[in-house]
């Protein structure tokens, strides 16, 4: 059944893009054609106004002029089935504009004399200023309007391509940011689940009731976890609850060698953040600097919303006992370091911000600082 539903999912969207396709192009083949009419109907107007401010107009010029304006519709109709047969519109400029000027020699002089026949026959041809530059003269100015037409449909559709290349580089930009975020919280969740069960195994034969508060708390992670999967972001109330569970299933594995402290700002319980950043942080300090002290060590996390310049963000100190040498300050290439670098840049460019120092001789301090979209304040 499932199966099937699936199928009939993607049949429907493939039905719905092939619809949404199938108006685009009656769209475009209506603006097209409505370019076509108007331009050379205001073409044919403009100079049948020109002609009567100067002298006399009669109807038989006048046909004549429209006659012009409608052979310019088929025969530019007629090119652009050529240009688009050709694949013009994929040539590099210098084959295109060659084949551009030539094209629009031959059909200015073919509209031409189709117009200098019916002008002849009309009786509107004045016999007595008929020289033989007349025709050359005439067939090259209407080689020039086809070739401003042909510039202007070029135009139109280089424009069009640009935006459609933009269009098309910003959704495939979307699409690999969407892979790697899930593939950066794919990689959380085994990572996370080895720790935690790591710490309540040996609670199940000595002590059951700690092994049981120890799988409420595991279940609470494990359904965190899950929702996260489906989820951008979460409240940062939930992160610091699941942190919290994290840290009481550590302390049942080193006793009294860990301690921790967490402090939340009322004001920031609400923040959205990426799901899992401070706990893998929170691991990572345990990892990397409370595990290798035999006396053990602290980790104290701390949360306060910050207004600098008019911008909201919320700023997390995630401080832990221990030291990193200078190279590890400098590769930083711990999993959770990376991920959380990876999946803030992924998020958030350049306006987040995440730092790693020792401080005070024996203390390592991460601080992750992340902008706060107005819906989330």
């Amino acid at each position: 059944m499932d199966a099937d539903l699936k199928i009939t999912e993607n049949l429907g969207r493939a039905v719905k893009k092939e619809n949404t396709i199938e108006k685009m192009k009656l769209s475009r083949k209506k603006i097209y054609w409505i370019s076509q009419l108007s331009g050379w109907s205001s073409f044919i107007l403009i100079n049948l106004i020109v002609i009567a401010s100067f002298e006399e107009l009669p109807w038989q010029r006048v046909l004549v002029w429209i006659f012009f304006g409608g052979i310019g519709i088929f025969f530019t109709h007629l090119l652009r089935k050529i240009l688009r047969k050709n694949n013009w519109l994929d040539l590099p400029l210098k084959k295109l504009i060659t084949r551009v000027i030539t094209a629009s020699l031959i059909t200015g002089a073919i509209i031409y004399a189709f117009v200098f026949a019916a002008s002849y026959f009309s009786g509107t041809m004045n016999q007595d200023e008929l020289t033989i530059a007349t025709p050359i003269s005439g067939a090259i100015n209407t080689s020039g309007v086809i070739f401003l037409w042909a510039l202007i449909y070029f135009a139109v559709h280089y424009f069009e391509n640009y935006k459609k290349k933009e269009i098309e580089s910003l959704i495939w930009e979307a699409a690999v940011k969407d892979y790697e975020l899930k593939t950066l919280k794919s990689q959380l969740n085994p990572h996370f689940m080895f720790n935690a069960m790591n710490s309540i195994r040996a609670l199940i034969e000595e002590e059951p009731d700690a092994a049981k508060a120890a799988l409420t708390k595991l279940s609470n992670i494990l359904r965190y976890s899950l929702q996260m999967e489906k989820m951008e972001s979460v409240p940062l109330e939930d992160e610091m609850e699941t942190v919290r569970n994290y840290l009481d299933l550590e302390r049942i594995r080193f006793e009294e060698r860990l301690k921790y402290n967490l402090q939340v700002d009322p004001q920031s319980k609400k923040i959205e953040i990426p799901p899992m950043m401070i706990q893998t942080l929170v691991e990572n300090g345990i990892k990397h600097g409370v595990s290798k002290r035999t006396t053990g060590g602290e980790i104290d996390v701390k949360s306060k919303l910050q207004i600098e310049n008019g911008e909201s963000k919320l700023k997390v100190e995630i401080e832990n006992s221990g030291h990193l040498s200078v190279s590890e300050l400098k590769n930083s290439q711990g999993f959770g370091i990376n991920n959380t670098k990876h999946r803030l840049n992924l998020l958030y460019g350049e306006e987040a911000k995440f730092s790693l120092k020792n401080i005070n001789g024996d203390k390592v301090l991460a601080e992750l600082e992340i902008p706060i979209a107005p819906s989330s304040e």
